[in-house]
């Protein structure tokens, strides 16, 4: 198992209830804020010049973290859509972190981490969802910034996309090896500012 297939992993075990991150933005330690930046540094650049080559999380927007946490489920839903494959998908629902380097009383990100697991499968159609997706995500407003198998022994086939209109990013991967074997997402958007006179929610 991958460093982001673990972490992407116990991100989708905490998102379960809507208590993914509590307390006042805790992470819940250094440590683990340090691994979210590792599962989340292809896709928010976490400091290091990831989303769209910039050195710093782009700005999403003003939002409540509630109306942005319905937007990410909105952009799932879209790629759930373009999977073309019919299964269950997990219910996690989206969490809050803060954003790398802003003031964390004022700024946010949302994630969602989800997977499918689809009714019947194959190496083939589980693979081949990735490489078609690699191909009509463009089509979407989205740009593929990476695509192939990663450093796991499973050596599993994943893309990363950015979506420069919607200030999300996302990464996915066939975890064929996997028992039961399945599609795993990881969601993440960029930097939004909470509107004067509203608190982030801790979920």
């Amino acid at each position: 198992m991958s460093s982001f297939e673990a972490e992407w992993a116990q991100l989708k075990r905490d998102a379960v209830g809507r208590a993914a991150i509590t307390g006042p933005m805790r992470a819940p330690s250094r440590a683990r804020a340090f691994l979210l930046c590792v599962a989340l540094m292809a896709l928010t650049g976490c400091g290091t010049g990831g989303f769209t080559g910039s050195s710093e999380t782009p700005f999403a927007g003003i939002s409540t973290t509630s109306d942005a946490a319905d937007a990410m489920e909105r952009v799932s839903s879209e790629l759930y859509d373009l999977i073309g494959l019919q299964g269950r998908a997990s219910s996690t629902q989206p969490g809050v972190m803060e954003c790398e380097g802003r003031d964390r009383d004022t700024y946010f990100t949302i994630f969602h981490p989800w997977d499918l697991i689809p009714a019947s499968t194959s190496t083939a159609e589980l693979e081949g969802v990735v490489k078609r997706l690699r191909d009509e995500l463009p089509q979407h407003g989205w740009k593929v910034v990476e695509y192939g198998r990663d450093s796991s022994k499973n050596n599993n086939l994943s893309l990363t996309a950015d979506n420069d209109t919607k200030k999300v990013s996302v990464k996915l991967g066939a975890y064929v090896k996997n028992s039961p074997p399945s599609l795993g997402f990881m969601v993440v958007s960029g930097c939004y500012r909470i509107p004067d006179g509203k608190k982030i929610e801790r979920f």
